[in-house]
């Protein structure tokens, strides 16, 4: 951690765990008898309950979104860049709440969790997750807290899609929906990633059917190259370009180097492969791109994402960045246009920015801006609201 705390940081934070013994019945036929859901809550709720956001994270996200859990932490939480007082998600006039969704592995009930009818983690056994049911189980942490009505859902990728079913399943359980660098559905190439990732995975001698942690190994090889694989996809091609061109780490060519890093860029991505084993689970890297390629909620009415959204009564705020290739423009653009086509309220903004799709996580002033001049909407509405 910093040696000071910055001003505009929520500071040191505690984790909460929810626990939930009411079955919950998942879309894909099976159920959780019982579950947690850890989630951290920053800033305060008013009298009148009218200031709650709820943030969604994203594939690797988890629900350390802002502050910093320990002094020994030398990272704030991953986006700490929108939350805290002052940001758009400011902390002086919103409660905020992010949990680790089902199947998560940072402390929600998940494939590492302890099943209870066989006394082992349920690695290879823990039910197919879905978006829908991720919504489901944070409306229930919602009646938990006491919260009738979201001020605002906001996520990222991942994140941005439970935003858009939370307005499809619970239309007046939110006021609006902030979807940054979504999709209303996977294209094949997105599946064909997700899928390369998966089987990289699974091929790891030491996956064992997913039944890795009775044999106390973890598939780190695999696990690295799905990492490494899903990086690529999340940055641009001008921002590795920027970052590191061809840049080679001895400063030339050494043919005598037999296949090991030479190239920064090589560099880079192993080390992002290599520190996401440390803290990340085989067996939940693979429920939630299998929740990624899963989402489509135009699918129940024959692929019309406007009959989808008919029902919505939210006010959405969506974004895109224009160097994001794995979740381009054009996809966020199809969400605004089936919104319109409902005649339901809708701003958009395309951001000029290089950083690809990880650029929701990065600060670009014009796309603070954006962010902020809404949720400045927001919270003036729910302060009219609490009045």
């Amino acid at each position: 951690m910093p040696e000071s705390i910055p001003p505009d940081s929520v500071g040191l934070v505690e984790p909460k765990c929810a626990r939930f013994d009411t079955a919950l019945t998942l879309e894909c036929g099976r159920s959780l008898p019982s579950y947690e859901l850890v989630y951290e809550a920053y800033g305060k709720l008013n009298a009148e309950r009218s200031n709650a956001i709820l943030i969604c994270h994203a594939l690797s996200g988890t629900h350390h979104a802002a502050g910093y859990n320990s002094p020994a932490d030398r990272k704030p939480g991953w986006w700490e860049v929108c939350i805290g007082p002052g940001k758009p998600i400011d902390t002086n006039r919103f409660f905020v709440i992010c949990c680790n969704n089902l199947g998560g592995c940072h402390g929600s009930t998940g494939p590492t969790t302890i099943n209870p009818a066989t006394g082992e983690p349920y690695g290879a056994d823990f039910p197919i997750i879905t978006v829908q049911d991720w919504v489901h189980s944070q409306a229930r942490l919602a009646d938990h807290l006491g919260i009738d009505r979201w001020a605002a859902i906001a996520g990222g990728s991942l994140g941005a899609m439970q935003a858009l079913q939370w307005a499809i399943e619970y239309p007046h359980r939110l006021r609006h929906a902030v979807v940054i660098a979504a999709a209303p559905r996977l294209s094949a190439q997105n599946i064909a990633f997700n899928e390369v990732a998966r089987q990289a995975i699974r091929s790891d001698p030491e996956f064992h059917s997913g039944r890795y942690q009775n044999h106390q190994v973890v598939p780190r090889r695999g696990l690295m190259l799905a990492r490494m694989l899903g990086h690529i996809t999340y940055l641009s091609d001008q921002a590795m370009r920027a970052k590191f061109g061809r840049d080679l780490r001895r400063g030339k060519d050494d043919f005598d180097f037999h296949y090991e890093v030479e190239f920064e860029v090589e560099s880079y991505l192993r080390y992002q492969g290599e520190s996401f084993v440390n803290r990340f689970d085989a067996n939940t890297y693979l429920l939630m791109t299998k929740a990624l390629d899963y989402f489509d909620p135009a699918a129940a009415f024959e692929g019309n994402l406007a009959k989808a959204l008919v029902g919505v009564a939210a006010q959405f705020l969506v974004v895109a960045f224009t160097s994001d290739w794995r979740f381009s423009p054009a996809r966020s653009r199809e969400i605004v246009r089936a919104l319109l086509d409902n005649d339901k309220e809708v701003s958009y903004a395309e951001i000029e920015a290089d950083h690809g799709h990880d650029a929701f996580l990065m600060p670009v002033p014009q796309y603070l801006e954006v962010f902020r001049t809404y949720m400045d909407k927001v919270a003036a509405e729910s302060a009219e609201s609490g009045v």
